[in-house]
């Protein structure tokens, strides 16, 4: 089990605030990390942001956006050998404009071996 938790920085704020942009985002990362997309739930903030949760079969991907800021908060957790929860990271990075990403990657399978 995998999970990276990311902030994006220096985003376009335009996307940052289009539900449907962050939406899709979500969506072809979860395929960017050979993941099984199960479903998605977005919600729009007025004036500004977008926060939206794709359930994956081994977890889940989320992102919470702050336009006027141009960052976004986010998390691709993945379980199973075959994800590649880095590439969906780099892809938001990416799709969203971002001019850097800082990023932690936390290995969950440390928790397993602490509670056999």
């Amino acid at each position: 089990m995998r999970h990276i938790l990311f902030n994006l920085l220096g985003c376009d704020r335009d996307k940052l605030n289009n539900k449907y942009v962050v939406e899709q985002a979500v969506v072809e990362a979860a395929k960017r990390s050979k993941s099984i997309f199960l479903g998605l739930q977005s919600h729009k903030f007025e004036p500004q942001g977008v926060t939206a949760v794709a359930l994956l079969a081994e977890s889940h991907i989320s992102i919470h956006t702050w336009p006027e800021l141009g960052f976004a908060v986010c998390d691709v957790f993945t379980c199973g050998k075959t994800c590649e929860p880095m590439d969906a990271a780099l892809y938001l990075k990416e799709i969203l404009e971002a001019e850097d990403i800082d990023f932690t990657v936390v290995d969950r399978n440390e928790f397993l071996c602490y509670n056999k």
